[in-house]
């Protein structure tokens, strides 16, 4: 059994600053890319940023140069640090892991998703 928690969404002003962290926990063996995605009223799960075990980043254009994702892979976490937000940001954030994991039948692989954490950005 695996779990995936995000916290540190919030109320901000535009061009302020929030800071989501997620954490997975449970039979882990490893994990190879954790990352974010978003999903605005109305629109469709987008990927905001994702990172491998061994450090390599991917961001959407409309995040690059304002977020920056990192991870820490012995507690099995992974934190996104928002700057210069706007309005368009606003969304409920969402924690995913790909994760290799103990069952009773061998070593397994899924993918893991948070229950999500609103970020709301007024202008």
């Amino acid at each position: 059994q695996v779990q995936v928690r995000e916290s540190g969404g919030g109320s901000v002003q535009a061009g302020g600053s929030l800071r989501l962290s997620c954490a997975a926990s449970g039979s882990i063996l490893s994990i190879n890319v954790m990352g974010w995605y978003r999903q605005a009223p109305g629109k469709q799960r987008e990927l905001v940023a994702d990172i491998t075990s061994g450090g390599g980043t991917n961001y959407a254009d409309s995040t690059k140069g304002r977020f920056t994702i990192s991870r820490v892979n012995a507690q099995n976490t992974v934190s996104l640090q928002m700057n210069s937000l706007n309005a368009e940001d606003t969304a409920v954030y969402y924690c995913n892991a790909d994760v290799r994991y103990y069952s009773t039948t061998g070593p397994r692989r899924n993918t893991y998703w948070g229950q999500g954490t609103q970020v709301t950005v007024s202008s």
